[in-house]
């Protein structure tokens, strides 16, 4: 059954269309932490449809939301009242920390980045973009005109001039030997270098920690140096927190709390776990820039009530559950689980991350050298262990994502280092 589905699947979906395994898998239903396949295999998912299932598979709460809003009436667009779009702006809005802040609803991610640049780049008036090298946001062709990560790149034409800076990879590049505040103090000495070379930009777009790229990240304070910068230069801040909110870093609600001495970013963009796999995605911005525009515009699926509905839902057992907490305790164990493997294990150069967000960086051994075979090993391996995880990378790494729906018990993370563990070791 499954052969026959991946030979419809070639014969009408793109080439350019990845599918993880040399055999694809099918994922039929889920609970929990688990999923299951076509052919009934029981699997413990570790990646969580790429950090979006961020609660729990088939959690009786959202289902149920879904399920009576559907009762009443699924989708009605922006130009009407909204009750549930409302409701979740405002609790959104509050917990974003931007001061008068305004939200707008999207589809997706990408959605949301595009907004982002759309806003900023309109207030600035400018179309010149700061990123960062090894970035991901998203798949549009705005969004893959400011992606510092050539594996996710199609496309050099863009409507943007993007210039990339130093700083989201903390153990590779020219800064990679020094201590982090002299790191920190490299990369803003890169930025105003690059600053001078160019007309004023209206923004830098940074995830606080790269998703795509293998879960990499700067030193804590590094966006606030930034910060510093840009804002004697009137040049706006967009944390793409698509990967990184909601508390997945366990440390911190948002990424960019690890770097909040210069106060909140801009704007700010999320998606993904929000929904637990309902279509969600949006931007938040202080009224001023969010209110730049000076035409119409709408959303006809953005905010649509049956998403609204779930992600109402799921904020509240996220925060009444303290969500954040269990990935800080849990995502601990398992970080230092899975270091104590890796120091036995010659291809593992690095296991990095906070919360349950951890990268799992392999080379050939014995080199810095990226081996993207053994990463396509291990999570083969992983995979007839009965464990779905993540791989990513940027310029010359290859790594591992290791990102379990946030309601991963002490027990759950445990099987799945063992079983991660043997994959390495299969090596």
């Amino acid at each position: 059954m499954t052969k026959d589905l991946l030979g419809r699947h070639h014969a009408v979906l793109p080439d350019w269309l990845a599918l993880y395994y040399e055999e694809p898998l099918e994922i039929t239903h889920g609970e929990g932490r688990h999923v299951w396949d076509a052919e009934g295999n029981r699997y413990l998912d570790f990646f969580g449809g790429i950090l979006t299932t961020m609660t729990a598979h088939a959690l009786p709460e959202v289902t149920k939301a879904i399920s009576e809003q559907a009762g009443r009436i699924l989708h009605s667009s922006t130009l009407y009242l909204n009750r549930p779009m409302v409701e979740l702006a405002e609790r959104i809005a509050e917990l974003s920390g931007i001061p008068d802040a305004r939200v707008f609803f999207t589809t997706s991610g990408t959605e949301a980045n595009d907004t982002a640049l759309l806003l900023a780049t309109t207030y600035r008036r400018s179309n010149t973009v700061l990123a960062m090298r090894n970035s991901y946001h998203g798949r549009s062709f705005s969004a893959v005109g400011i992606t510092g990560n050539r594996g996710w790149s199609p496309t050099s034409l863009s409507p943007l001039q993007t210039l990339y800076v130093h700083g989201g990879v903390r153990t590779r590049g020219p800064f990679a030997h020094l201590d982090d505040d002299a790191f920190i103090a490299a990369c803003v000495a890169d930025l105003k270098d690059v600053l001078g070379h160019t007309r004023p930009p209206a923004a830098l777009i940074a995830e606080p920690v790269q998703g795509v790229g293998g879960f990499t990240s700067g030193p804590d304070g590094l966006y606030a140096a930034f910060r510093e910068v840009l804002a004697e230069r009137g040049v706006l801040w967009i944390a793409d927190e698509v990967q990184t909110g909601w508390g997945r870093t366990g440390d911190h609600f948002w990424g960019w709390q690890a770097h909040a001495r210069s106060g909140p970013p801009d704007i700010l963009t999320f998606a993904k776990g929000i929904g637990n796999g309902m279509s969600i995605g949006g931007v938040v911005a202080r009224a001023e820039v969010m209110n730049c525009l000076d035409a119409n515009s709408i959303s006809t699926f953005g905010g649509t009530q049956i998403t609204m509905a779930a992600g109402l839902a799921n904020l509240a057992y996220l925060l009444e559950h303290d969500l954040q907490g269990n990935a800080r305790r849990v995502g601990g164990l398992l970080r230092e689980r899975l270091r104590a493997v890796a120091a036995q294990v010659p291809h593992v150069r690095e296991v990095r991350g906070r919360g349950l967000m951890l990268g799992v960086e392999l080379t050939r051994p014995g080199t810095d050298e990226a081996d993207p075979a053994a990463a396509s090993a291990v999570l083969e391996a992983a995979r007839d262990g009965g464990l779905l995880i993540g791989k990513g990378g940027g310029h010359d790494t290859s790594a591992l994502r290791v990102a379990p729906p946030l309601t991963l018990t002490v027990a759950e993370a445990e099987e799945g280092a063992a079983i991660l563990e043997s994959a390495l070791r299969s090596l």
